[in-house]
């Protein structure tokens, strides 16, 4: 689809230079923390299995992935100050936008999942590393608070695995087979609405789905 390639190249290139000020706000702020990265680079799986570094802003402490589950509960001792006000306002995500640039994801598309996890698809579920990966999709609308859902579990991954991933493996499903343009622009605005007005009815009505 080399319209939505050309969309993602515009509006990422665009995104980073409007939202250089605040990328630069966050980024000072990390480094007066604690010193340590700024990004976090974790390994993904990207089209057709292929691995990538994905970027996001640090929001855990350095080597977090060494000190606990890949999955992050609310409350999750990893987290640091910043980084809590970073993920509250889903700010960790917006340096994705390099990843779109650049071609290792989209705009629109299934979340990219670690390895341990997309090891464990069936022959159906394998259509979903056929597209790019992307910063948003209908499970991103349907679950965008991860880590309310997972506090208090003692084993986040396993939580994961039983709450939140089946219904968010139906709806990856779902952008796959019936995946269009006019979809994408729907999710990417859904999308929005779920960031400023999470109470609307589009949104609830999706989360209900």
């Amino acid at each position: 689809m080399a319209m939505k390639r050309i969309l993602d190249v515009i509006v990422s290139a665009a995104g980073l230079v409007v939202l250089s000020p605040v990328l630069l706000v966050v980024i000072l702020a990390i480094k007066i923390e604690d010193g340590g990265p700024v990004f976090y680079r974790g390994a993904r799986t990207g089209l057709w299995g292929q691995p990538f570094r994905i970027f996001k802003f640090r929001s855990m402490v350095v080597d977090a992935e060494r000190l606990g589950a890949s999955s992050t509960a609310q409350g999750d001792p990893r987290i640091t100050r910043v980084g809590a006000l970073v993920r509250a306002k889903k700010l960790d995500e917006l340096p994705q936008l390099i990843n779109v640039l650049v071609g290792d994801m989209s705009l629109v598309g299934p979340r990219p999942e670690v390895k341990k996890f997309t090891d464990l698809y069936t022959e159906e579920e394998k259509v979903i590393l056929s597209v790019r990966p992307g910063i948003t999709d209908w499970a991103s609308i349907w679950n965008c608070d991860e880590e309310a859902v997972l506090a208090g579990a003692e084993d986040p991954d396993r939580a994961y695995f039983e709450l939140i991933r089946p219904k968010k493996l139906l709806l990856q499903l779902k952008y796959v087979r019936e995946r269009t343009l006019l979809t994408d622009l729907k999710i990417l605005w859904l999308t929005l609405l779920a960031i400023s007005r999470p109470g609307s009815q589009a949104v609830k009505e999706l989360r209900g789905a």
